[in-house]
């Protein structure tokens, strides 16, 4: 099935640009190793390289930066490791703090690095779900 009729409900709400790489992604991958979570996560993959979730959505990585998003994703599958969520982990504290600011994060100013990851991720679960029930 072609990626625009798969396309993830986080992804039908970001750019068109977002979208083009995931799908163009996703269909490659069919193409390469047939219809199914491989597929989904390849696209997902190639998103990361230049996307970063941003509460309901996509959005383009920071000044443009292009690389993996998170330790997963640099990585060969068989050997595993936490997934970053599509938050940009190689991204500034500072450019998590805005996000968090943007996000509407408590305590943020608080925060160390690895707090404002955490706190990022939580809230854009929270965000997608009440996204997904609306």
């Amino acid at each position: 099935m072609p990626g625009r009729q798969e396309l993830p409900s986080t992804l039908e709400r970001s750019s068109r640009d977002a979208q083009r790489t995931w799908i163009k992604a996703h269909d490659s991958a069919v193409d390469q190793y047939g219809e199914g979570e491989r597929a989904h996560r390849v696209a997902y993959g190639a998103l990361k390289h230049t996307h970063e979730k941003v509460g309901d959505h996509w959005e383009r990585k920071e000044g443009g930066r292009k690389g993996p998003s998170d330790p997963q994703s640099a990585r060969p599958r068989q050997q595993g490791g936490r997934s970053g969520e599509g938050v940009d982990e190689q991204a500034t504290k500072e450019h998590l703090y805005d996000l968090a600011r943007q996000l509407d994060i408590d305590g943020r100013s608080r925060m160390s690095k690895p707090e404002l990851l955490d706190a990022i991720r939580k809230a854009n679960r929270s965000r997608t779900r009440e996204s997904r029930t609306s």
